[in-house]
C-alpha cells in the first residue's frame, strides 16, 4: 500500500522559489552529470538512462533495477553554491513498477556536504508526494541547509524490491522563502460531571465549559470520552444515538458561536450497533467526519459495543487531524496509521489510560496528542513527548491551551528530522 504525504495547498502556494540550481529533464544529454551509487558496489542495482522513457516524452529518464532483495542504490549527482541557513525546495517525478513496499524502497535524499566534501548535518528524506498522473508520482521537501553546507548530493533511489524498477525525472533544485510558522492554538478541558441523570444534562454541563474555554480563543478545543454517560448511571445502548443527531447539533450551535473546531466523544446507535464514536466539528458546526473507537476493551465488548474498523484523518483549516478513543492508546496502530495518512496532531478522548503510553504514541510518530481525560491529564504533548499544556486534578475542572507551531521541524542532530525519517524508515511489510 502507497501512502502519499501530500502537503496542504496553502503550504505549497506559500513557497516562493527564488533561484534555480538544477532543472534537470534531459538526461540523454547529462550522462556525465548522474552517476551510479551504492553503499556497496556489490548491492548496486542496475543503473541506466532510458531514451525511451521520459515524462515529457523527450530526453529521457533515470532508471534504476533490482534483481533481488540485498541490493540498494542509484543515481546521485552534487549541486555546488549551497549556502547554509538557506531554505531549498527540491522535486522529483518517478514511476514505479514492480516495486514491492513503495513508501519504503523508493528514497529521493539530500545529503549535504562541506567544501571539503565531507557530510555536515543529517541528510534530507523527501516524503511529500501526490500522483502526477500516467503512473508518475510527484514528490518534493522544502528543507533549510545545515550549518557549514557548501553542496547537496541529491540522492535518487530504489532498494530492497527484487523485481523492481523505477524511472526518475524532471529533477530540480531551487531556493526558497523560508515557511513562515503556522501555528494553532488548542485547548482542552479536565471535567467530570456527576449527579445528572440524563445524556442532555451531561452535555449542557460540558457546553458550558466549551464557553469557559472559548475565552482562550482557540482555533479547536477537545471534549472527553463518553460525554453523555460518565456521571448518569446509565448504560452504552441507554445513551447511544444517531450521528448526526441531537449532541452533534446542539455542540455544532456551540462551534459557530465560538468559531472554532470541537472534538467530542460519545456513544453512536447505528442500526443494530452501537459505537463509541468520536467526532469533529467544524467552525460553521458541520460534522467534517468521525472515529469509531477500533480497540473496544472488555468491559465495553461486555456492555455491547462494536468496534470500528478504520482510522480516518480529517483536514481543516489549520492542518490535518485525527482522532483516537481511550484503549486505542494501549496500541501503536491507530495512532501510526493516522500520522502514516499525515495527521499532524491526533486528538485523544480518553477515560483513564496509560501516561507512559500517551507521550510514547507523540514521540514514536512525531505528532502533537492532545488529550482530554477523567481519571487521565487532559494534556498537550508535543512531537518530543514533551507536556506544553496541562489539565488535571479533582476539583471542579480546569482548562489547559497551548499554541503550536506547525511548521516546527522535529529535528534530532545526531538522526535529522524525525518525521521525514519516520515516514521513509516505517515498514509495514512486517506485518
Amino acid at each position: 500500500m502507497l501512502l502519499i504525504i501530500a502537503a496542504r495547498p496553502e503550504q505549497a502556494a506559500a513557497e516562493v522559489v527564488q533561484r534555480m540550481l538544477l532543472d534537470d529533464t534531459e538526461f540523454v544529454a547529462l550522462r556525465s552529470a548522474w552517476q551510479p551509487y551504492a553503499p556497496r558496489e556489490e548491492i548496486r542495482p542496475a543503473c541506466a538512462i532510458d531514451p525511451d522513457v521520459s515524462r515529457s516524452g523527450r530526453g529521457g529518464s533515470l532508471r534504476v533495477t533490482c534483481q533481488d532483495t540485498v541490493q540498494y542504490g542509484g543515481w546521485v549527482r552534487t549541486v555546488e553554491g549551497i549556502k547554509a541557513g538557506t531554505w531549498y525546495r527540491f522535486e522529483a517525478h518517478y514511476r514505479p513498477e514492480g516495486v514491492r513496499s513503495e513508501e519504503r524502497a523508493v528514497a529521493a535524499r539530500l545529503d549535504w556536504r562541506a567544501e571539503d566534501g565531507e557530510r555536515v548535518g543529517q541528510p534530507d528524506y523527501v516524503f511529500h508526494g501526490a500522483e502526477a498522473g500516467n503512473g508518475w508520482r510527484h514528490v518534493w521537501a522544502l528543507v533549510p541547509a545545515p550549518s557549514g553546507a557548501a553542496a547537496v548530493r541529491l540522492e535518487l533511489l530504489l532498494g530492497w524490491s527484487p523485481g523492481g524498477r523505477v524511472w526518475w525525472d524532471d529533477v530540480r533544485l531551487a531556493e526558497a522563502d523560508a515557511p513562515g510558522p503556522r501555528l494553532v492554538r488548542v485547548a482542552t478541558i479536565h471535567h467530570r460531571p456527576s449527579g445528572n441523570s440524563s445524556a442532555e444534562a451531561n452535555i449542557e454541563e460540558f457546553c458550558a465549559w466549551v464557553d469557559r474555554a472559548a475565552r482562550a480563543k482557540p482555533d479547536i478545543i477537545c471534549l472527553p470520552e463518553g460525554m453523555t454517560m460518565v456521571g448518569t448511571g446509565l448504560t452504552y445502548d441507554q445513551v447511544a444515538e444517531p450521528i448526526p443527531g441531537p449532541t452533534s447539533e446542539r455542540l455544532a450551535q456551540k462551534a459557530r458561536e465560538h468559531n472554532c473546531y470541537l472534538v467530542a466523544c460519545y456513544n453512536e446507535r447505528d442500526g443494530l450497533g452501537v459505537y463509541n464514536t468520536a467526532i469533529l466539528l467544524d467552525r460553521k458546526g458541520k460534522l467534517v467526519g468521525k472515529y469509531r473507537k477500533a480497540y473496544v476493551p472488555r468491559e465495553e465488548v461486555e456492555g455491547g459495543v462494536t468496534p470500528g474498523d478504520q482510522c480516518p484523518v480529517f483536514d481543516t483549516d489549520f492542518g490535518r487531524v485525527g482522532l483516537m478513543i481511550c484503549w486505542d492508546v494501549q496500541y501503536v496502530e491507530p495512532a501510526q496509521q493516522m500520522a502514516l495518512k499525515g495527521a499532524e496532531i491526533i486528538f485523544l478522548p480518553i477515560w483513564g489510560g496509560n501516561e507512559t503510553l500517551m507521550k510514547a504514541r507523540a514521540i514514536e510518530n512525531h505528532i502533537v496528542i492532545v488529550s482530554c481525560g477523567y481519571d487521565a491529564p487532559s494534556w498537550v504533548l508535543d512531537p518530543e513527548g514533551q507536556v506544553l499544556a496541562e489539565a488535571s486534578g479533582e476539583g471542579e475542572g480546569a482548562i489547559a491551551v497551548a499554541e503550536i507551531d506547525l511548521n516546527r521541524r522535529c529535528s534530532d542532530p545526531w538522526l535529522g528530522d524525525m518525521r521525514a525519517r519516520f515516514f521513509k524508515e516505517h515498514r509495514d511489510d512486517l506485518r
